[in-house]
């Protein structure tokens, strides 16, 4: 029989959502013939995970601390950016969990073991801490990018209030909040799991389980729920929701901007232009949530009305939700790069500062066209000397 440490029916992604499985064997709670193929992918794919995620942690850590450093500049304070800040806080506090976690109980796993057991009792402990706070880190991530998506949405669908609604004060207030609740929120499922210790030919064993006290009472019943409604359905809801909306937004902003620009209003146009590009960024970002988010809401609505399925499916499926979930953290970098034009300017200018931006290296040439009609290219040095009346070229 299979030991158990769970914080909900169909709770989330095997490890970083906190959902343990313990697989003594595959038969556990009755025949898992029809999902055979799942469990030998289940088992095939546990030998790579540990690999894989380990370094989608280091290059989401590093990304992520760029995110911060970039985002808190003087020039980069926006209320959208204030959450933007607050969410790769919590990636990095999630991928600075899972890395110690996936090293010990996949990399470094006992072989004469299975998963998520040890002979060790800190090992055990940390375990236990890892359940909880990565579902922690990872709903207020979430709750963090659907308050994003209502604070961008606000803003385009209301511009004459936008600026107050969505004011960074008003921004650090949601944040604090999100962060406050969820904490909240999980202490019961600090306080259900548990852990059995048994001596095993000679040597300690340490299983993860439910607390004994608190297994099958309505302290349990409610933290099935919160993690259930709270932390999975509600929040796929109000993602696909703000999608939808943010979508239509962008076109009816995209049907305004066309307008100004047939009346010759160019500077307005390119204005739209440029918060539409930032809504498109925010979008890419909320989408990639939804994406991380949707297949465990889905299979959660499918555990509530048939339970066998999270230990013959769900569970199985908890290493591919967690790198799904872990490479989401990661990403958000490349988006912020490839979307943002201040995001990579800034970016360059604290990190690249070694780059000779200055001085001879980077060359621009600049097309003149002289009196008499000819073009020529005007070539300076930074420092003066050197010019060319028919090759220019400026080194700055």
């Amino acid at each position: 029989m299979a030991q158990t440490m769970t914080y909900s029916v169909g709770s989330g992604s095997q490890n970083v959502s906190g959902n343990f499985t313990i697989p003594a064997n595959n038969s556990q709670n009755g025949p898992v013939d029809e999902f055979s193929p799942l469990v030998k992918f289940y088992l095939h794919y546990a030998g790579y995970h540990g690999y894989i995620s380990v370094f989608v942690c280091l290059f989401g850590i590093i990304s992520n601390f760029a995110n911060i450093v970039v985002l808190t500049r003087k020039n980069m304070i926006t209320s959208v950016n204030i959450i933007l800040t607050w969410l790769a806080v919590a990636d990095t506090l999630k991928m600075l969990d899972y890395l110690p976690f996936v090293t010990k109980f996949y990399i470094l796993k006992d072989p004469n073991l299975e998963y998520f057991q040890t002979r060790s009792y800190s090992a055990m402990v940390f375990l236990l801490f890892h359940a909880s706070f990565s579902i922690v880190c990872h709903t207020i991530a979430v709750w963090l990018t659907i308050a994003l998506a209502i604070f961008r949405f606000l803003f385009i669908w209301f511009p004459t209030y936008g600026n107050d609604w969505c004011s960074p004060f008003r921004a650090k207030c949601v944040i604090f909040c999100v962060y406050i609740s969820i904490i909240i929120l999980t202490i019961p499922n600090y306080a259900i799991n548990s852990y059995h210790h048994e001596i095993h030919n000679g040597t300690d064993l340490y299983k993860s389980a439910k607390s004994e006290s608190l297994k099958d009472t309505w302290f349990d019943d409610a933290n099935q729920y919160i993690h259930s409604i709270l932390f999975k359905l509600v929040p796929c809801f109000m993602l696909t929701i703000l999608t939808l909306l943010l979508i239509y937004a962008m076109h009816r902003a995209y049907k305004r901007r066309q307008q100004l620009k047939s009346v010759g209003r160019k500077e307005d146009a390119d204005r739209h232009h440029e918060h539409n590009r930032t809504t498109g960024m925010l979008l890419a970002v909320v989408v990639m949530f939804l994406i991380t988010e949707l297949p465990q809401g889905i299979l959660t609505l499918i555990v509530i009305s048939e339970p066998e399925w999270e230990l013959k499916v769900y569970n199985k499926l908890g290493d591919v939700l967690d790198i799904v979930a872990l490479c989401n953290n990661a990403v958000n970098f490349v988006l912020y790069c490839s979307m943002s034009k201040q995001f990579r300017d800034t970016f360059v200018r604290i990190f690249c500062q070694c780059c000779p931006q200055d001085g001879v290296g980077f060359l621009k040439v600049k097309l003149n066209s002289t009196s008499n009609g000819n073009k020529n290219y005007l070539a300076t040095l930074n420092n003066g000397h050197r010019t060319d009346a028919n090759n220019t070229a400026t080194f700055v």
